[in-house]
């Protein structure tokens, strides 16, 4: 299949788009044989791949690696890669990384958390210089310690005001698609339908215009139960498990 461009995706409002994420070389060969619109290798690596206990600890060279590693494998899917935690703390610091992480990954766009004021400006800065931008808003994982911790947003009306100018001032600034993480569902549907980009929600619902999930939850490669948004269509970790105790039982006889 064809690799999705920047202009296709920004007219796939209603149109169902599906991203999944990937960290490794032979995950992201199978993923360039289906129809998958779009790959993101999320700093949610530190958590799958690495074991942190959060994203605030994964680097700069870890997305680096992680991503030129599923770039070998998906040379034919619209890539996103993460700018990750530290990386963009001032417009400066912002503007120097995510060119060496764009230069370095082959990506296609960026993904940046939150709509600070100069979150904002540095939206304005990369896509002027030729870097596509993919926000996020909601639940932002980077930001949890300051957040209080992993739950739904936009259940008041102070939030959820809060969130709609937030994706409204994303789209201004230049970003071709909006993630909503976590987002109270009616909440990320009046969002969906107040802007021209499209929205990809986790955990907010049916009413935007696209879905992500980490693929380690959807296949339940891990022994934990993923998150309540996510049901898994197989258990591979089970799977996996009992397929190699077969192997070592028949090794042993």
């Amino acid at each position: 299949m064809k690799a999705l461009t920047l202009r296709d995706i920004k007219k796939a409002k209603n149109q169902n788009l599906q991203m999944l994420t990937c960290y490794d070389f032979q995950t992201a060969q199978m993923l360039n044989e289906t129809d998958l619109d779009i790959i993101l290798v999320g700093d949610s690596l530190g958590n799958v791949m690495l074991g942190y206990e959060t994203t605030v600890e994964v680097t700069l060279e870890e997305m680096m690696i992680f991503s030129k590693a599923v770039r070998r494998g998906a040379p034919d899917k619209f890539l996103v890669v993460d700018l990750p935690f530290g990386s963009y703390g001032t417009v400066s610091t912002g503007v120097k990384n995510a060119i060496t992480l764009f230069q370095q990954t082959r990506a296609q766009a960026l993904k940046l958390e939150g709509a600070y004021p100069y979150q904002l400006k540095l939206i304005e800065r990369l896509t002027q210089n030729g870097i596509p931008i993919m926000g996020h808003i909601g639940l932002t994982p980077q930001s949890v310690h300051q957040l209080g911790g992993y739950y739904t947003h936009g259940k008041n009306e102070d939030s959820a005001t809060r969130l709609i100018k937030e994706a409204k001032a994303l789209e201004a600034a230049g970003a071709f698609s909006i993630v909503l993480e976590m987002v109270e569902k009616d909440l990320a549907q009046k969002i969906t339908n107040s802007i021209s980009i499209p929205t990809i929600g986790i955990g907010a619902g049916a009413g935007t215009d696209g879905q992500v999930l980490v693929i380690n939850d959807l296949l339940k490669e891990g022994p934990n139960r993923p998150p309540k948004f996510c049901t898994p269509i197989a258990d591979m970790f089970e799977q996996k498990k009992s397929l190699i105790q077969a192997y070592l039982n028949e090794q042993r006889k």
